[in-house]
């Protein structure tokens, strides 16, 4: 586990921007399966989620379509609701950081980490509203 020193200031580059910290299990039970939209990030200690995954995603919100509800766990911190949030992204294998766009609980986007590490956050944000276009 990361120390919580270092986690969280990266927490808090989301939750500032209103994204709600899901640190249980069962908060991220409760939050996947909310009717509407879902915004999920596995957020990350590593480069990739500094200089491209948490600005693209913040970036993102700034269209006029937005996901309803906005959450994020942390990968190497909150374990148990990182489990728990991996358990709703299968078939996609384990990976930090990623983002995921839930409806109505159903999984309907996935940014996995190799669709992030060399991208700018330009490219994060635009393929996000692409899909908030859709779903949201």
């Amino acid at each position: 586990m990361y120390p919580e020193e270092l986690v969280m200031p990266m927490k808090h580059e989301l939750t500032d921007k209103g994204f709600e910290d899901l640190t249980t299990a069962e908060a991220v039970d409760n939050a996947i399966k909310k009717e509407g939209t879902t915004l999920l990030m596995i957020n990350s200690v590593c480069g990739c989620a500094a200089g491209a995954a948490r600005p693209g995603v913040i970036y993102s919100l700034t269209g006029d379509k937005k996901p309803d509800h906005l959450t994020t766990v942390f990968a190497g911190f909150d374990t148990d609701a990182v489990a728990e949030a991996r358990k709703f992204l299968a078939p996609f294998p384990p990976s930090s950081p990623c983002v995921a766009l839930f409806k109505d609980g159903e999984l309907v986007h996935m940014l996995e980490r190799h669709h992030i590490e060399g991208n700018p956050a330009g490219a994060i944000a635009a393929n996000l509203q692409a899909a908030y276009d859709e779903y949201c």
